[in-house]
């Protein structure tokens, strides 16, 4: 996962890869605000939602990693938190499904599937 957020944060800052290719409405979004409020365009709020969501799938990826690593009976022994990184993994795969397109929906699937099994295996081994 960590490596699709990585992936995600520099298409995202350092190329045109999630920029339209209706170059009208790339202008049209840098002036346009949402309802919400004039203080930001469109542009904007888009650029600023791919950054966080990069950070997002960057934080999941780094935090389980750090903690299976340094901290793994405590992984073994709480299942919120092995439960709530499925739920949120979940949350991600059916974005990737009904939103996004075949790259981030296989990556995501393939780490939830890789968390399920780790799950079961770790309840199965008590």
């Amino acid at each position: 996962m960590t490596a699709l957020g990585v992936i995600h944060l520099y298409l995202t800052f350092f190329t045109n890869r999630f920029s339209s290719t209706n170059v009208r409405m790339i202008e049209e979004m840098k002036t346009a605000s949402p309802i919400l409020t004039q203080e930001i365009t469109m542009w904007k709020a888009w650029i600023g939602f791919n950054g966080s969501h990069s950070s997002g799938v960057m934080f999941i990826g780094l935090l389980n990693f750090y903690l299976a690593l340094r901290y793994f009976t405590v992984l073994q022994s709480d299942h919120f938190f092995f439960l709530f990184t499925i739920l949120t993994i979940g949350f991600y795969v059916w974005l990737a499904k009904a939103y996004w397109f075949t790259i981030p929906f296989t990556g995501l699937s393939v780490a939830l599937i890789c968390f399920i099994v780790s799950y079961i295996l770790i309840i199965v081994s008590k």
